[in-house]
């Protein structure tokens, strides 16, 4: 018994000591380095992490403390490796650095001596186009593999699909890699995270069914891989796919309607999807959202979408909807209607512009998390409605909007009246733009709005008569726009100097009265544009700001001369119009300080003498009218300088002597050109036939001879039926300036400024040509054409019958003939 008690106790002792054993040993883990460890790494580890290195270059030092010194002995203390501080062996390799200092070379098979590594991690660096290793499917223990933005080129290697335990792939934005098969993605059943955005899948038939049958499957990453439109059908089978899908971006690609079928089957789990850029087209059906009650992120944009369906009604998580860029056509309240069941408290972002949607708008707090609108909330912060088709009035529902800081629902045809109701909440507001409808601003005379506005644009907005008092509270403003507002009155002292910001003026087509005061000192923060057009005011033009970029002045009654212009020398004066005053005297010799003047018009006042040789300043000038003035002397040589001239308007003045031959060789870009009513003589020079882009050719009314010539068969603009452009227009900073021109139409005199680019016109009447009409049956697009008042003779072309857009002919007061 004493003895069988001893064993015992020796027993007992022997089970104590063991435990005691198994608990001293360290737990499994990974040493970084930072740890003091008494397992280093493995030797054999170490000379293929050296090896691997050779083969890099490592322009910026991320390896320095990789080496042999005594000092850097223990692989598991460099930089961007980790092992396990059970086994020392290497288990991780992050290699991410910032973008703008990658490592550069070649990445040595000698990697495959670290088969226990289960984190790869290359994101940034540059590998010059070289193909992502085969071996790499060696280290089966990888459990997380990066290879994204890294330089990689070429097929990716299938043998990727050894891999066995990967649970995370990232291969995205290297952008020369293809891949013509998924198949090898099958075999990965612990995926759940795909990332193969820009890869190119054109070929990838299979994609679909590879991915539909990833269990694991939590995030799938295809942005912008070519991804081929694959029919989903019952042919593909579900019966494995992921139940846990949350995270689905398949944007810029060509799939079509057929996902739907896919999404029928994922939907419930899917938190975040980006469908955008692809081939989506009708309506959506109900059947692919069954039961949507997880998302969160939808982005159907820039698709061929006509409809927004039922089913998104059901959406009771849904924070952001991008549908813009599609074809919706729904009435706006009934869209909202069916957005406004379940997300009316969680939708923040609804981004709907560049549709076709009609209707009055709705009312906007029924979203009260809505936070942006491209439509609208209680914490709004940007409205974007501009350029739509919303009809009705703006509802007074917008001034709740208290967080709001941008209001824009430009160009659209509301009409109402808008009172202080509508704004006065609005205190945070620094942005409104209410142009271009059909609005009515009625505020007291004695409102303080509660916000300091940035950007005023109410063009077309009626105010008038009197001068707004309201923009007396408002002084840090750098755009006022009060355009066609019906104001008759006087522009009130204190408006001069009411922000010091001010760069962009336009109080053109009202009726102001009275003169201008000195404004040399005034718009002193940034180069100005100013545009008073369309008005009465009266008197000599004042000092302007030396720095003006644009001064648009037309239809008024200012007189005196040009003088003030020769104050100005700065490189931004792009823009002068002062054409429809009563302004005389000769043109001021100064011209050459307008280096980058790009339209000039002076039409329609009372200028006289020559025109300056000097201005051949300007290889930029784009625009010149001096129509109907009283210029008199030879056109200068000068104007040749002018290569890049589109429109030449010098019609109804006493310019002499004969068409230069340099105008068809020095101005290729001239699309107008009207000489109309001078003393021009001399024959038609043969070089405007290579006026490659004249459409309005006008050289009636002067003392022009010899014979029309055949070449006008060739004005390549004139034998095009169709033009690309309705308008001739150049930009300013911020809007544009719409070209125009004086042209005789059916013995009438019209104006064309919106149309001008459609206009395609030959006149040559009341000269003195002779000889037959030529041959012009090439010039297809020609709308007008008028060669009355000459002495033309033979008979009428018999073809002319053939230029069917020919809507005014006039051959009248000739010695003609009837075609036999």
């Amino acid at each position: 018994m004493v003895i069988g008690g001893g064993r015992c106790r020796s027993l007992q002792l022997l089970f104590v000591f063991i435990l005691l054993s198994l608990c001293m040993k360290p737990a499994v883990g990974l040493s970084t380095g930072d740890e003091d460890a008494d397992i280093k790494c493995i030797e054999r580890e170490r000379q293929a992490l050296l090896m691997f290195k050779q083969g890099l270059i490592d322009e910026y030092g991320h390896l320095s403390s990789w080496g042999n010194e005594d000092d850097k002995k223990d692989c598991c203390k460099w930089r961007g490796v980790s092992c396990s501080n059970q086994t020392g062996h290497v288990t991780m390799l992050n290699l991410q650095f910032r973008s703008y200092m990658p490592l550069r070379g070649n990445i040595s098979s000698s990697l495959i001596g670290l088969q226990h590594l289960n984190y790869l991690n290359m994101k940034y660096n540059d590998f010059g186009g070289k193909q992502i290793p085969a071996f790499i499917g060696s280290l089966k223990n990888i459990r997380h593999l990066d290879l994204s933005n890294a330089g990689f080129t070429g097929r990716v290697p299938y043998q990727l699909g050894n891999l066995t335990s990967l649970q995370y792939l990232d291969l995205s934005f290297n952008f020369d890699m293809l891949s013509k098969k998924l198949e090898w993605l099958s075999q990965l059943s612990f995926l759940e995270y795909v990332r193969l955005n820009q890869v190119n899948l054109g070929e990838a038939t299979d994609w679909l069914q590879v991915v539909s049958q990833l269990p694991s499957l939590t995030e799938l990453q295809l942005r912008g891989c070519n991804l081929p439109s694959v029919i989903a059908s019952s042919s593909v089978s579900f019966s494995n796919s992921s139940r846990s899908l949350a995270h689905l971006d398949l944007s810029l690609n060509d799939v079509s309607n057929s996902v739907y079928y896919w999404l029928f089957n994922s939907s419930s789990s899917l938190v975040y999807l980006d469908l955008s850029s692809n081939k989506l087209q009708g309506p959506i059906p109900d059947s692919a959202f069954p039961n949507p009650t997880s998302l969160s992120y939808l982005d159907l944009s820039n698709n061929q979408l006509v409809s927004v369906p039922k089913s998104f009604r059901n959406l009771c998580r849904l924070r952001a909807l991008y549908q813009d860029s599609n074809n919706l056509t729904d009435l706006l309240p009934n869209l909202f209607l069916k957005l406004s069941n379940c997300s009316r408290d969680t939708l923040e972002i609804l981004q709907l512009n560049s549709n076709m949607l009609r209707g009055s708008l709705p009312d906007i707090t029924l979203f009260s998390s809505l936070k942006e609108l491209h439509l609208y909330d209680n914490m709004l912060d940007v409205l974007y409605l501009n350029n739509n088709r919303f009809t009705g009035t703006l509802t007074k529902s917008i001034g709740q909007l208290s967080q709001l800081e941008l209001l824009d629902v430009a160009s659209n045809s509301l009409k109402g009246m808008i009172t202080e109701a509508h704004l006065s909440n609005l205190s945070r507001l620094t942005y409104l733009d209410l142009s271009h409808n059909s609005l009515i601003l009625n505020f007291g005379s004695g409102w303080v709005p509660s916000f300091e506005l940035n950007i005023i644009r109410l063009g077309a907005c009626k105010q008038g008569p009197q001068f707004p008092k309201w923009l007396q509270t408002q002084n840090k403003f750098s755009e006022l726009d009060v355009s066609a507002a019906e104001i008759s009155d006087t522009v009130p002292n204190w408006f001069w100097d009411l922000s010091p910001n001010l760069y962009y003026l336009n109080l053109s087509h009202n009726h102001f009265t009275g003169m201008l005061p000195d404004l040399s000192q005034k718009f002193t923060a940034y180069p100005p544009e100013i545009d008073l057009s369309a008005n009465s005011f009266e008197g000599p033009i004042p000092p302007i700001p030396l720095t003006v970029t644009s001064l648009i002045l037309f239809k008024n009654m200012f007189s005196g001369s040009l003088s003030f212009l020769c104050q100005i020398s700065d490189e931004h004066f792009r823009y002068l119009d002062l054409s429809d005053n009563l302004l005389s005297g000769e043109l001021p010799n100064c011209s050459k300080n307008w280096q980058k003047l790009t339209v000039l018009n002076l039409a329609n006042n009372k200028f006289s003498g020559k025109i300056p040789d000097s201005m051949d300043f300007n290889c930029m000038m784009l625009s010149l009218h001096l129509r109907n003035n009283s210029f008199i002397g030879e056109l200068p040589s000068s104007v040749k300088s002018f290569t890049q001239l589109t429109v030449l308007d010098l019609g109804h003045n006493k310019i002499s002597g004969i068409i230069p031959a340099w105008i068809g060789d020095s101005l290729p870009d001239l699309v107008v050109l009207s000489l109309r009513s001078n003393n021009f003589h001399g024959r038609v020079p043969v070089q405007v036939c290579h006026l490659q882009r004249i459409q309005v050719l006008d050289l009636s009314q002067n003392n022009i001879s010899g014979t029309v010539p055949q070449c006008l068969n060739n004005l390549t603009a004139m034998t095009a039926n169709k033009s690309s452009n309705a308008m001739i227009r150049y930009p300013l900073r911020t809007d544009y300036y719409n070209d125009h021109a004086l042209l005789v139409w059916k013995r009438k005199d019209s104006e064309y400024r919106n149309t001008l680019g459609l206009v395609k016109s030959i006149d040559l009447s009341s000269n003195r040509l002779y000889g037959e009409i030529p041959e012009v049956t090439s010039l297809v697009g020609l709308i007008s054409l008028n060669l009355s008042k000459n002495s033309l003779t033979g008979p009428i072309p018999s073809k002319i019958g053939g230029l069917t857009l020919l809507n005014s002919l006039d051959l009248s007061k000739n010695m003609l003939m009837r075609a036999t």
